[in-house]
């Protein structure tokens, strides 16, 4: 059995962690589950910015944990979690690296949403409204 590959973020393949410059808000549906002003922006390679907001800033409830599971050789082990809200369900729609390797460490306790199950604001805000 081969160990799985771990790789180092560099020249060829970079990854860039910063917080992001806006407020994210995050919309399942007509149902706001995320508003915060400390998400951070990881940028890898040529793939598009991902978004990563702290677990602590979803709304209790709508996260349910999944069996799916992936593997990057520049993050490690990512688990998923399936979005519910009422009836409304997205299954795997939410990532996180829950031991993230030492090059993208900040995203500990973060996870990400996929953007074909949520609609995702950035901008200013004037106050939360969850």
């Amino acid at each position: 059995m081969n160990p799985k590959p771990r790789l180092k973020p560099g020249r060829l393949h970079p990854i860039t962690i910063a917080p992001a410059a806006d407020r994210v808000r995050i919309r399942f549906g007509e149902r706001v589950v995320v508003d915060t002003d400390r998400a951070l922006e990881l940028r890898e390679a040529k793939y598009r910015p991902v978004l990563y907001v702290p677990r602590e800033d979803v709304v209790d409830g709508v996260l349910e944990p999944s069996t799916h599971e992936t593997y990057c050789p520049f993050k490690g082990e990512a688990g998923y979690f399936t979005l519910r809200d009422g009836e409304r369900v997205a299954e795997d729609a939410v990532w996180t690296y829950l031991a993230p390797y030492d090059a993208v460490a900040e995203i500990a306790g973060h996870v990400a949403f996929y953007p074909q199950f949520v609609e995702i604001e950035r901008g200013p805000a004037t106050s939360r409204s969850l």
